[in-house]
């Protein structure tokens, strides 16, 4: 074998990833290399003769494995974030490989044999709490990864998980090279009516960057955004929905050049027939398995009663934007391309607000400053930026999160703003997780990643609210990643955690974004640093709750579309998919989108992003964020020592425990069901 660890900047290398040195080409003979090394070194780890024991079986395993994960980590990260026709080409390529190393350890009797014997014997005993929680764990996956299944059926289910990879890198691909391909040049200022300074300047900047006159619209999300919630031009609004709503389809302006169609069909199919393989009815059950709530019915139940009390209040708004439309807009037919810019004159008039208003007082530098000081209020702990960091953009910046003893416990890197061939959306996703080795513990590090408004000329950028909303967010998931305290890597920050409680911490920290106290810590004039007007702030927190019910029957048409089509159907065709999202939106729909509406076909979050029979653990997290905010209110929303224990019982504990016993650890009860309708405004 060849030693590729002194030239491959992917192999071994120390500390954060090189990532100004990494090429292409250093990827598929950094994972063949690490695979390679990682079976022989298993089969090593096997040929024991006295016997497994955590110290001489799992660590050293855990210490191979996260070889790989370092190397595959940032290659996968790059993928998302550069769109980089080189790294897409080889990046497809390894995936069949990765797929089938992880299956073929899925399917290891030897492994399994290793680890049922410690589950076994007498060292289960003088494990700690969370080593016998990695132990249950690892079993478990063992089943779901299908230890237990023999010949064709082996066989079949390696050649399943290779194909499932491929499929949903594919459909991911597709929805980004849709979003990238679509342009439509501006040269009459006057047709872009109604559009802020920082659109105009984004759709100028655009233009610049491609050489074209004017202006130049594009899907990438910010700008998409302003012009279905501002622009004034029905028609243009139209076009922009349209060639949105059709991405990667059949439909619309590219139908059929990236078309999900196919994929889709083919991801359900295989997934229902690896969830036979393994012994369930259906994939939601299968689903289900690693999660909260453990019956398909459960969730169903769930949705529909919170269908059942959002539907009333729903049908309110919407007939109330329908008379707004008509009476202020000249509007007599509201259609899906209307809704948002409908809704955004209807709030400016009730609650004379807007995003515009708001948008100079939340400059990039503030809220990031303001981001941090709302942590070390709550947590105690300080983030530092660090220079010198190789990253893979200017604008990417590096920071490290350190303890209230001066103890460093992370670092993450931030990489805010929309660009061309990155990925939409926002996500958080870990670099590397908190381990112990010999000679100390190596701290966690995470990925934060955002699509918001980049900075236009030599002014800072300026974030609407919302847009500081989802930065609230995807920290709140970085700090469940960073602050862990469990030195396992499966248990460590969000692995090992219940998909449907992993949204908990990250909806918390949205609620700091609606408070006098930390609005004040976050919101500055970008010219002069004055703070939130009162009057502006009452009117804000005044709108919190506008159009709550809409918003909920909304997510609940995702998760019920996502849960249905993974419970109910074997091997759909595009059209029954469509059909089932029209019996949904049947269901829950208070806008019916016009025939083209290809919403499935972009629906990255349960064909490519890890949330297939789990869109649902939006809501339910959501159930307990609501909830454990409550004990913040009850003491304080700044308050230390609520902080420092949702800290310590939950932040800190990871996976190492059920996120039930975290929540009642926080809590001190059960999570109250009421709790988000309560927070939505939509209690009785």
């Amino acid at each position: 074998m060849t030693d590729h660890s002194a030239s491959n900047p992917l192999v071994d290398y120390p500390g954060l990833p090189p990532f100004e040195r990494i090429h292409a080409d250093h990827v598929e003979p950094a994972l063949d290399y690490l695979i390679a090394e990682a079976r022989e070194r298993i089969e090593a780890l096997l040929d024991n003769q006295e016997g497994f024991t955590w110290n001489n079986f799992v660590e050293p395993l855990e210490r191979e494995l996260d070889r790989l994960t370092r190397m595959w980590g940032p290659v996968r990260h790059l993928h998302a974030v550069l769109g980089d026709d080189a790294l897409r080409a080889v990046y497809n390529r390894c995936l069949p490989k990765l797929s089938h190393f992880h299956t073929e350890l899925g399917q290891h009797r030897g492994l399994y044999a290793a680890w049922r014997q410690i589950a076994e014997g007498n060292e289960y005993q003088h494990l700690d709490a969370t080593q016998r929680k990695a132990v249950d764990d690892a079993l478990r996956d063992f089943r779901l990864g299908g230890v237990a299944l023999e010949g064709d059926d082996r066989e079949r289910f390696a050649a399943i998980e290779a194909e499932l990879a491929e499929l949903e890198s594919r459909f991911q691909e597709n929805v980004l090279d849709a979003t990238n391909a679509w342009r439509k040049p501006i040269t009459n200022e006057d047709d872009l009516s109604g559009l802020g300074p920082d659109a105009l300047g984004m759709a100028r900047a655009a233009a610049e960057r491609e050489g074209v006159d004017g202006w130049l619209l594009t899907l990438e999300f910010p700008l998409f955004h302003a012009v279905m919630t501002t622009a004034d031009d029905r028609e243009l609004r139209r076009e922009v929905y349209e060639a949105w709503t059709t991405r990667a389809s059949d439909q619309g302006p590219d139908a059929g050049k990236w078309d999900n169609g196919p994929a889709m069909e083919k991801i359900v199919a295989l997934r229902q027939e690896k969830a036979q393989l393994l012994g369930y009815a259906n994939y939601a059950e299968l689903s289900l398995a690693t999660k909260m709530v453990r019956r398909p019915d459960e969730v169903l139940r769930f949705l529909n009663d919170l269908a059942g009390r959002g539907l009333p209040a729903g049908r309110a708004e919407i007939e109330s934007l329908r008379a707004f439309a008509v009476e202020h807009l000249g509007i007599d037919d509201l259609q899906a391309w209307d809704t948002a810019y409908a809704s955004e004159k209807l709030r400016q008039a009730r609650f004379n607000i807007s995003d515009e208003m708001l948008r100079p007082f939340f400059p990039a530098p503030r809220v990031i400053d303001g981001l941090f000081r709302i942590a070390r209020t709550l947590y105690g702990i300080d983030i530092e930026p660090v220079e010198g960091v190789e990253t893979w953009h200017d604008d990417v910046s590096y920071y490290r999160v350190l303890d209230a003893n001066g103890i460093e416990r992370g670092g993450f890197y931030l990489d805010l703003y929309a660009r061309p061939g990155k990925r939409g959306g926002a996500w958080m996703d870990g670099c590397t997780s908190r381990m112990r080795f010999e000679d100390g513990v190596r701290s966690p590090v995470a990925f934060l990643t955002c699509n918001l408004t980049p900075p236009v000329g030599d002014r800072p950028a300026q974030f609407t609210h919302d847009e500081v909303i989802t930065l609230f967010h995807e920290f709140g998931h970085g700090l469940h990643h960073m602050l862990t305290l469990v030195d396992v890597p499966s248990l460590a920050g969000i692995n090992g955690v219940e998909w449907d409680a992993v949204e908990l911490p990250s909806q918390l920290m949205e609620n700091w974004c609606w408070e006098r106290e930390p609005l004040d810590m976050i919101a500055g004039h970008v010219d002069d640093g004055s703070p939130l007007p009162e009057e502006l702030f009452n009117r804000l927190h005044e709108s919190r709750h506008f159009q709550a019910a809409l918003g909920l029957m909304r997510q609940l048409e995702f998760s019920l579309f996502d849960f249905r089509l993974h419970l109910e159907h074997e091997q759909p065709s595009v059209d029954d998919i469509q059909q089932l999202l029209e019996q949904v939106r049947n269901q829950v729909a208070l806008v019916h989108p016009p025939a083209f509406n290809r919403f499935a076909h972009g629906f990255m979050h349960i064909f490519a992003g890890g949330y297939a029979a789990g869109y649902y653990s939006y809501k339910w997290a959501e159930v307990l964020s609501a909830d454990a905010f409550g004990k913040f209110e009850e003491a304080g929303i700044l308050d230390r020592e609520t902080g420092e224990s949702f800290l310590h019982a939950f932040l800190e504990q990871g996976g190492s425990r059920p996120a039930l016993e975290s929540f009642k650890a926080f809590r001190g009860r059960e999570p109250d069901p009421n709790a988000l309708l309560r927070q939505s405004g939509l209690a009785a």
